[in-house]
């Protein structure tokens, strides 16, 4: 909802975010995973409070956002790091600790932002392998990229846009 649609309609959970009035907004942000590229790590709190931060600003009650971090933590492989400080973690798992944040609030949808841009390949396949599994689960996982051969190994659907329109659009590979 930074920007609304200049044309056509955006559909999320059926309802017309275009239309919804800016108090409607938080609601609808709350189903929302967000993975940055630039990660927007909390670089003065721990890994753990890294994970609660958003848990607490939506009202979930301290213990039960420390029970939330740690699953989500555990998910992506950072389980018993909940005290580091994220410049004590290599770039893989400070990208795996932003999944960890976007997850914990379990959404509905997550959308990630060249999320392997700056990791080696290991760690990049590390990260899809993740995003993978949290499409298995029923997780909508978005992600923008320039990555093609990441595309290519990866991917389930495929759109293509080139100045905001689509130009390519493959269905799943298997029907889906």
């Amino acid at each position: 909802m930074i920007e609304r649609p200049s044309a056509g309609s955006v559909v999320v959970s059926g309802q017309n975010v275009g239309a919804l009035g800016r108090r409607a907004v938080p609601f609808l942000r709350r189903n929302l995973g967000l993975v940055f590229q630039d990660q927007k790590l909390l670089h003065d709190r721990s890994v753990i409070d890294n994970v609660m931060l958003p848990l607490l600003v939506c009202g979930s009650a301290a213990g039960d956002a420390a029970r939330r971090a740690r699953a989500a933590l555990d998910k992506v492989g950072l389980a018993g790091r909940e005290k580091a400080m994220p410049v004590a973690l290599s770039g893989g798992e400070q990208q795996r600790l932003c999944i960890a944040r976007a997850v914990a609030n379990r959404p509905s949808i997550l959308l990630a932002d060249e999320p392997t841009s700056d990791l080696d390949p290991e760690a990049a396949r590390a990260v899809m392998e993740i995003f993978r599994a949290f499409q298995q689960v029923g997780v909508t996982v978005v992600i923008a990229t320039h990555d093609a051969a990441l595309v290519e190994s990866f991917a389930g659907r495929v759109i293509q846009l080139s100045h905001g329109r689509v130009i390519d659009a493959r269905p799943e590979p298997g029907g889906g």
